[in-house]
């Protein structure tokens, strides 16, 4: 099979960016602005950064074929590694690398080759870097056929990862739009496949930074991993489609409309995020005046799952003033307790809900 790759940019871009794919990209821009404008109205970062990179974790992972629940995600970080599961330390793997990229690209407006190393280093657990030995085939899961060879040399898989890297970085080489731009960039990345294993994790982590390198957005909130395993066959197929027949509209339009539903259904995570947040506060203000201060409503929506030790870090309290908060906010119905082994700790459930309902 022929495994040789044209570089980046594509011949005459404007062919592909057609009637169609330009009317979905205005669409999906216009969503991705609403969104960067909603994820600002939540106060505090963290909190949309911590719970939103464990769902596309998760939905990412799955795509992979690697199952976690909410429960075991969420109790993750009350645990010791020791405890978790594979699948569930993966998972978490997977949230680590997106938020170390994330700091990475956010105030330097570039992925290098380096970050890129460093996300697969996270999510694999190794140094292996950049594939060095030839023998890599991507088959079909049911009937083992071969359905893609990639770069084989390790020179070539250097060269194209380099020719990559300028492509994603350098806005003169190419003035298509930055949103076909990240449809064609994660296409180019999969093709390469530049790794032994991480490969389409690490991809899809690229897809978020790149908006957040292009300004689009200001923190990494468009997981699109959630539309990608609800539309797994096509993504697979749309992906190969191009290799096969060189068409690039029917994969452009795939993801421009990934980005518009993926966009329309964060819009309402965060606002549902926001009145359950105002609820809470009210309620605490109300019934619990004397120890309410936005610090632990933020810990609250920062750990669906929280436990003492973390209100005292972020209050800065007691072990003993820390439980008599958390059992306090039990008593009026806001946190739900449980136990493992002889720790407790405080389910969020409202806010839990939000995420398996999506």
């Amino acid at each position: 099979m022929n495994t040789k790759m044209d570089e980046l940019p594509l011949a005459n871009i404007e062919q592909w960016e057609t009637r169609a794919v330009l009317k979905k990209t205005a669409i999906a821009h216009r969503y991705l602005a609403e969104l960067k404008g909603v994820a600002e109205s939540i106060p505090n970062e963290a909190i949309l950064i911590n719970t939103l990179t464990l769902q596309e974790a998760k939905h990412s992972s799955e795509i992979e074929n690697i199952i976690t629940t909410h429960d075991e995600l969420f109790k993750a970080e009350l645990l010791t590694e020791a405890a978790l599961n594979p699948a569930t330390k993966e998972v978490q793997d997977y949230a680590i690398a997106l938020r170390q990229g994330f700091a990475l690209v956010r105030d330097s407006k570039i992925i290098r080759l380096s970050d890129i190393l460093a996300i697969q280093e996270t999510l694999e657990r190794n140094k292996a870097g950049l594939r060095k030995l030839p023998g890599t085939e991507l088959k079909n899961a049911q009937t083992e056929e071969v359905i893609y060879t990639p770069p084989q040399h390790s020179q070539e898989v250097e060269r194209l990862m380099g020719n990559l890297v300028q492509y994603i970085n350098d806005d003169e080489i190419c003035t298509a739009d930055p949103l076909v731009k990240m449809a064609i960039i994660h296409h180019q990345f999969e093709s390469i496949h530049p790794f032994y294993d991480g490969n389409g994790r690490t991809g899809r982590i690229i897809n978020m930074l790149y908006l957040v390198a292009q300004e689009l957005l200001d923190l990494p909130v468009l997981y699109l991993s959630r539309y990608l395993i609800e539309t797994k066959a096509d993504y697979y197929q749309q992906l190969q489609a191009v290799r096969d027949t060189g068409e690039w509209e029917p994969w452009l339009l795939y993801m421009l409309d990934g980005i518009a539903e993926t966009a329309k259904a964060t819009i309402t995570m965060i606002k549902n995020i926001k009145v359950l947040m105002r609820d809470f506060k009210k309620k605490i203000r109300t019934e619990l005046p004397k120890i309410y201060r936005q610090e632990l409503l933020n810990n609250l929506f920062n750990h669906p799952y929280t436990k003492i030790e973390f209100i005292m870090n972020d209050l800065n309290v007691t072990r003993l003033t820390a439980a008599k908060y958390l059992d306090q906010l039990v008593e009026i119905g806001l946190l739900h307790k449980e136990k493992i082994g002889r720790s407790n700790y405080y389910i969020n459930k409202e806010l839990v809900s939000l995420f398996i309902e999506r």
